[in-house]
């Protein structure tokens, strides 16, 4: 009989969780502000800064896989993913902190600024995520498990948006004192210490129990059966579209309250201006998907319940959209159900990664649990990429004037990033799921013979190639 694993205990689960703030404050922070930072505030044009979003993506198809790869061959006292949490820790924090440390400079010299300080910081990102996600698909070999190990992630992942939506949006108004730079740069001081503070949580609580493969293979044979994968396909095409839909629609909100809406930026609830209740409202919305997620994750297909929470996302996006501009409180009723929707899809695509790497190891014998969960990161931060340059993109055809009285082509074009192509990106997401073959009795199947064969010495041949799936 096959020696159990080392339960999970729920310290773990937390202290791991509490390492998804690192990647959650970044991302949050530089949805609502990295566009409005270099474009309203430091003069670079929307259509330059999309570019550069866009641009700097290629060096991350390079870098994610490479990291992952790296990960999954590395032996060290600590295991294959968690040393890289502690050494990358530093460079993450100092390198986010650096980006919107912009001294007073020429629009083209804040554009290298950007383009210089973006790279780096996403360098750091991708050293310390890649691995901190594999890290879940070696936590448990139970799929069940790796869930409730997602749940908690996205569960912290929800509080960052809290955090930036409620805490960190009113620091940029407090530490400003008037000067919305000054106070977008000490902030991100602030959260990139907390980053920092939250990888070497995750490195000190969290345990590698999966042991590593006496050897690995090859890198480009690996590369070439994950991208021959139909599951693998599905979910890497949903973790691009839905990161798209929620980063326009997030990069493009200050824009929507400010020149569509009208909003004066005073608070309307408590000490929350109209972006912060709107952002506040996500964020509970993502944390109750999470947990919706969670438990029916234990009863349902995973890929059915990422087309329910797609349809969710757009019915609740259209719904923002056709009510009118100042229907404050029906809107924000509105973007708790668009924060259901991402927490429910977020939470169900990272555990349908590291089912997918355990799929591919009992089917081929090939371990490849980060250079799978590389293809999320990378998937996501495309998306992110994209979503964010969308917005610049958009805003440049359609007239768009920094600080001026908008035109109804410019209104135009700040509607279509934060309303209408966020809904259109959600429905070939969900569509993908269609793909997605991987049903609870066929993970059920391959978590026990895997089970028995790590308890093996000598483990048997393994076919050459993958069932289709």
């Amino acid at each position: 009989m096959a020696e159990q694993a080392p339960p999970v205990g729920r310290l773990e689960k937390l202290g791991y969780g509490v390492g998804d703030l690192a990647s959650s404050f970044y991302v949050n922070f530089f949805n609502i502000y990295l566009l409005y930072f270099f474009v309203e505030l430091g003069g670079v044009g929307p259509a330059a800064m999309g570019l550069m979003l866009l641009l700097t993506k290629f060096f991350d198809a390079i870098t994610d896989p490479v990291m992952g790869a790296l990960g999954d061959r590395t032996r060290s006292r600590w295991g294959r993913y968690r040393p890289y949490l502690l050494w990358g820790s530093v460079p993450f924090g100092l390198c986010g902190a650096a980006l919107f440390a912009a001294p007073d400079l020429s629009p083209g010299s804040m554009l290298v600024w950007a383009y210089v300080t973006y790279t780096l910081t996403m360098l750091a990102f991708t050293a310390t995520n890649v691995p901190y996600a594999a890290l879940m698909g070696v936590i448990s070999p139970s799929a069940d498990t790796r869930a409730s190990v997602a749940a908690y992630r996205m569960v912290f992942s929800a509080l960052a948006v809290v955090g930036v939506a409620i805490v960190a949006t009113t620091l940029v108004r407090e530490l400003g004192a008037g000067d919305e730079r000054r106070g977008i740069m000490l902030t991100m001081f602030i959260l990139a210490g907390a980053g920092t503070l939250a990888l070497l949580v995750a490195f000190a609580s969290s345990r590698e129990r999966i042991p590593p493969a006496a050897n690995n293979g090859r890198v480009r044979d690996d590369l070439m059966l994950l991208i021959r994968t139909p599951a693998w396909i599905a979910v890497a095409l949903a973790a691009v579209l839905t990161p798209v839909a929620i980063a326009s629609r997030a990069g493009s909100a200050l824009f929507w309250f400010r020149y569509v809406a009208g909003d004066d930026g005073q608070p309307i609830f408590l000490f929350l201006d109209r972006i912060g209740l709107f952002y506040a409202a996500f964020a509970i919305g993502q944390l109750l998907g999470v947990v919706f997620a969670a438990a029916l994750a234990r009863r349902f297909d995973k890929s059915r319940l990422l087309i329910l929470a797609g349809t969710i996302e757009v019915a609740a996006i259209i719904a923002f959209h056709l009510m009118p501009i100042d229907a404050v409180w029906p809107q924000t009723a509105a973007q708790v159900f668009v924060g259901v929707g991402l927490g429910m899809m977020m939470m169900l695509a990272y555990s349908m990664f590291t089912d997918i790497a355990e799929y591919l190891e009992w089917s081929t014998g090939r371990q490849m649990t980060g250079l799978a969960v590389s293809g999320a990161v990378f998937a996501i931060k495309t998306g992110v990429a994209i979503g964010a340059a969308l917005p610049g993109l958009l805003f440049a055809m359609a007239g768009f004037e920094a600080g001026a009285v908008q035109s109804e082509s410019a209104k135009y074009g700040i509607d279509l990033a934060f309303a209408i192509v966020p809904a259109a990106m959600i429905v070939p997401a969900a569509v993908a799921m269609l793909f997605y073959r991987l049903d609870r009795a066929t993970i059920a199947r391959f978590e026990s013979e895997l089970a028995q064969r790590r308890s093996q010495s000598a483990m048997p041949p393994f076919p050459s190639a993958p069932e289709t799936l």
